[in-house]
């Protein structure tokens, strides 16, 4: 069982930063559905599992992995407007991670909360209104909001600046491990969301 007593925010703290996909929203399935029918439809067979070694990082990284791994010479445009387009398709399956969302409804109002995620903007926010969060937030920082990505700390920086915290003061939620590098590397303390499925296995 999901307990929220295994994520709650570690006190003393002021402010929460939760990530979004795979941590806020059951996303990473469709997100890699997304990248093999679209490297499919350029040609390229490549099974789901490397997309999930690669589990937090902003879609250039992803591109660039792959074209450096096995020699494609995919266009980055080209590739992340197919993927995305794939991704927003399926959008009406995504869920939310309910004992990750809970921690964001009891400390909505209570203190500033804000989300931080490598993706584009756009689908971040349709991804957040699909599971009904979207007005929980009082920031909401994203890829095209920074130069350099997870794992630099650049967007948890941002995040809690713009909600007005010092980041020491910070608590990050987290589901993958560039994003709790970043979290490190920005002096915030983090909660890496993972323990979940890791509880549920037991």
């Amino acid at each position: 069982m999901m307990s929220h007593s295994l994520i709650a925010p570690p006190e003393p703290f002021k402010a929460i930063i939760f990530d979004c996909d795979g941590t806020l929203a059951d996303t990473m399935p469709t997100h890699v559905k997304a990248w093999v029918a679209s490297y499919k439809s350029f040609g390229i067979d490549i099974a789901e599992q490397p997309f999930y070694d690669m589990g937090g990082m902003n879609n250039q990284r992803i591109i660039e992995t792959l074209n450096t791994k096995f020699g494609y010479t995919m266009d980055f445009e080209s590739m992340q407007e197919a993927k995305e387009g794939r991704y927003l398709e399926m959008l009406h399956t995504i869920t939310e991670v309910k004992a990750v969302a809970n921690v964001a409804r009891k400390y909505h109002g209570q203190v500033p909360i804000a989300v931080a995620s490598s993706g584009m903007s756009r689908v971040v926010s349709q991804t957040l209104a699909q599971i009904g969060l979207s007005a929980l937030f009082d920031v909401i920082v994203t890829a095209d909001d920074v130069q350099h990505a997870k794992p630099a700390p650049d967007i948890f920086l941002l995040a809690a600046e713009r909600l007005g915290v010092a980041p020491s003061d910070c608590i990050v939620y987290e589901d993958g491990d560039p994003g709790l590098e970043a979290a490190r590397r920005a002096n915030m303390r983090a909660v890496d969301v993972r323990i979940l499925w890791r509880d549920d296995a037991k």
